[in-house]
C-alpha cells in the first residue's frame, strides 16, 4: 500500500513540504489512538534482537538516523513504526534556518535523495525542552556547529550541545562530516578532530557517568584517512563510529537533480558505505563498534552491512522509499538467520 498509493501520492509534492505534512499526519494518528496500531502491524519483539553496545540495550538494531527528526519533535511517534533507537538531530548551540530553498530533492530513477539543509534547527535549548518527556525511547543525540561559528571556534558550540543534552540523550554523535555546512568537513582532518574528540572526552569522563561518544564520518575520505579515523579514535578512546554521512560524489547518477549541490543519499551509496564499514572494521581488528547507515533500501543491504562489520544500522532515505515496513522486513531477516 505504501509504494502503490501513498508514496506516488507523496511523491507528486515539494519534497520538505510533504516531510512537515507527513510529520503533521503521524502526530494526528497517534492522537487518536493509531500508535498501538502501528506497533501491533511494525514492531517486532524478540530477545534475540537485543544488542547490548556502549553499555546500553537496543531492543533491535534498527535505528532512525539523525536529519529526519532534527528537534526531537516526533521521536515518540516515530517508535511506533519498531525503531529500536531514534537518532536527533544534527542540532546547534543556536536556531538557524539553515540553507536558501529549495533544498532537497528527489532523484527517482536512482532511489536517491540530495539534501543541502544546512543544519536547520531550532536550536539545542527547544530539543532539551522536548526530550524532558521522554520515558522510553533510546535516543541518540547529533551535535554540529552553526554556520557563523568560524573552525577555530567550533569546539565550543560542540560543549554547548553536548552539556545541554548530557541529561537527555542516551548517547552522542559528533558531526562533522556533513557536507552542507561551510568547512565543517574540514574537522575531519586529523589535528582538529583529535582536538574536538580529546575535550568532548575529557568532560565526558569528569561527569559522575559518561555517555558514549560517536563520530560520524563522511563517505568520501580516503583509507589514508580512514586510518587516521582509527589512529584518533585509539588516541581518544571514543566509543565509536557511525558510517557514513551523505557523499559529494554524483558517480553513476541518471536522474536530473544530479546537478543539485549537496549530500546525495540513499541507493547510489549503498556499496560505498559498506566499504567503509568493511575496511574500519578489517584494518582496526574489530577494536570499536560501527552503526554502519547509507542505501539501506532491503533487508539484504542490512544484512550485508552487519556482515561487514556493523554491530547497528539506521535508516533514512530508504524509509522514505520503502515505507517503515522495511523496518519489520530487517528485523525478521535478522531473526530468520539465527
Amino acid at each position: 500500500m505504501y509504494k502503490t498509493i501513498i508514496r506516488p501520492l507523496f511523491f507528486s509534492f515539494d519534497p520538505e513540504k510533504i516531510h512537515h505534512f507527513t510529520f503533521s499526519l503521524i502526530r494526528f494518528f497517534h492522537k487518536i489512538g493509531f500508535g498501538s496500531i502501528f506497533r501491533s502491524i511494525y514492531k517486532v519483539e524478540n530477545p534475540k534482537l537485543e544488542r547490548e553496545l556502549f553499555g546500553l540495550k537496543f531492543p533491535n538494531p534498527v535505528g532512525l538516523a539523525a536529519g529526519f527528526d532534527k528537534d526531537a519533535k516526533l521521536y515518540k511517534e516515530l517508535s511506533n513504526f519498531g525503531f529500536g533507537f531514534i537518532e536527533i538531530g544534527t542540532v546547534t548551540p543556536k536556531p538557524q534556518p539553515g540553507n536558501d530553498k529549495p533544498r532537497l530533492f528527489r532523484l527517482k530513477e536512482d532511489s536517491a535523495i540530495i539534501n543541502r539543509m544546512g543544519f536547520n534547527n531550532g536550536g539545542v535549548e527547544k530539543a532539551v525542552e522536548r526530550l524532558k518527556d521522554n520515558e522510553n525511547v533510546l535516543i541518540g543525540g547529533n551535535i554540529g556547529k552553526n554556520k557563523i561559528t568560524p573552525n577555530d571556534e567550533a569546539v565550543n558550540d560542540y560543549i554547548i550541545c553536548f552539556e545541554a543534552l548530557f541529561d537527555y540523550v542516551d548517547y552522542f554523535v559528533v558531526n562533522v562530516s556533513s557536507p552542507n555546512t561551510p568547512n565543517l568537513r574540514a574537522l575531519q582532518e586529523k589535528k582538529p578532530l583529535t582536538d574536538l574528540l580529546q575535550t568532548l572526552q575529557d568532560r565526558n569522563n569528569s561527569k559522575e557517568k559518561r555517555k558514549p561518544i560517536l563520530l560520524k564520518i563522511a563517505p568520501d575520505l580516503t583509507d589514508e584517512q580512514l586510518l587516521d579515523i582509527i589512529e584518533i579514535i585509539e588516541t581518544t578512546k571514543i566509543d565509536g563510529v557511525i558510517a557514513t554521512n551523505t557523499t559529494i560524489s554524483r558517480e553513476g547518477i541518471s536522474s536530473e537533480n544530479k546537478k543539485e549541490m549537496g549530500g546525495l543519499s540513499g541507493k547510489p551509496l549503498t556499496e560505498r558505505a559498506t566499504g567503509v564499514i568493511r575496511f574500519l572494521s578489517e584494518k582496526s581488528n574489530k577494536a570499536f563498534p560501527i552503526i554502519g547507515v547509507g542505501g539501506i533500501h532491503s533487508a539484504n543491504d542490512a544484512l550485508e552491512k552487519l556482515d561487514a562489520g556493523a554491530s547497528l544500522v539506521q535508516l533514512y532515505t530508504g524509509f522514505i522509499y520503502e515505507g517503515p515496513v522495511l523496518i519489520k522486513q530487517i528485523n525478521k531477516a535478522i531473526l530468520n538467520r539465527k
